[in-house]
C-alpha cells in the first residue's frame, strides 16, 4: 500500500490537473460549470485527441458559449468556426448540431441547470448516467467522463472510476476498483487522480516513469 500510495502521489505530482482544469472549466456545483463540463465530454466522446477536444472547449467557450442559452443562441457557423480554431475539423459541423441541439435540452428539460439533472437521479452513478446519454453525442463513455470530473464537486458521485482510468491504473499496477483507487489520496483529490490515470492510459503520460520517480529508481 506504501508503494501504491507512492505512485499515486508521484503521478498527481507529475499531472496535477484534471480535463476540465485544463480547458479553462472553473468546476463548481453551479449551472455554468455544470454546462460546461458536458460541452467537454461531450468533445472528448468523440475519436480524436484529448488535447484537441481540450483546445476545442476553450475556444467555445472564449467565443463565449458558456451557458446552454448562449450555445443555443449562437449562430451554426459560429459553433463551427469555434471548433475549427480548435483543430477539432473532423467532426466540426456534426458536433456543432449537436451542442446546438443538446443546449436546447438542457434549456427544456433541466430548466438550463444540471443541479436538477442530479436531484432526479439520486445521486444514482447508473441513474445520472441514463439521464446523461439522453443528450446528443453524450453515449456510456461521455457520461462517464462527465461522471469521473464533476465527483470533485458532486461527493456522492465519488469514487468513480472509468474505464480508462482503470487501464491506467493497471499501467501502474495500482488496485483496479474506484473504491481501492480511492483510498491512495484525501478525497478531494479522487478526481484529479482518475483525470491522471486516464492520461496513462491515453499514453499522455508515462507509466515507466511514474513509477520510476515513485521508486527512486529502483
Amino acid at each position: 500500500m506504501s508503494d501504491e500510495r507512492a505512485v499515486a502521489r508521484t503521478l498527481l505530482r507529475r499531472q496535477p490537473h484534471t480535463y476540465a482544469e485544463q480547458a479553462g472549466i472553473r468546476l463548481t456545483d453551479q449551472p455554468a460549470a455544470l454546462y460546461q463540463l458536458l460541452v467537454l465530454a461531450t468533445l472528448l466522446s468523440t475519436r480524436i485527441r484529448a488535447q484537441v477536444a481540450v483546445a476545442a472547449a476553450r475556444e467555445l467557450f472564449a467565443a463565449g458559449l458558456r451557458t446552454p442559452q448562449r450555445m443555443e443562441a449562437a449562430a451554426w457557423q459560429d459553433r463551427v468556426d469555434a471548433l475549427g480554431r480548435g483543430h477539432y475539423r473532423r467532426y466540426d459541423e456534426r458536433t456543432a448540431t449537436m451542442l446546438g441541439t443538446g443546449a436546447r435540452l438542457c434549456l427544456d428539460r433541466w430548466r438550463g441547470d444540471l443541479r436538477r439533472l442530479h436531484a432526479a437521479a439520486g445521486g444514482d452513478p447508473a441513474g445520472l448516467r441514463r439521464l446523461l446519454t439522453a443528450f446528443p453525442g453524450i453515449g456510456p463513455t461521455g457520461a462517464d467522463i462527465f461522471l469521473r470530473e464533476v465527483q470533485t464537486v458532486w461527493a456522492d458521485v465519488r469514487p468513480f472510476a472509468d474505464r480508462r482510468a482503470l487501464a491506467g491504473a493497471a499501467r501502474l499496477d495500482l488496485p483496479g476498483s474506484a473504491k481501492d483507487l480511492a483510498a491512495l489520496v484525501a478525497p478531494a483529490d479522487v478526481g484529479r487522480l482518475t483525470s491522471a490515470l486516464v492520461r496513462v492510459a491515453l499514453g499522455e503520460e508515462s507509466a515507466a516513469e511514474v513509477t520510476r520517480a515513485a521508486t527512486g529508481g529502483r
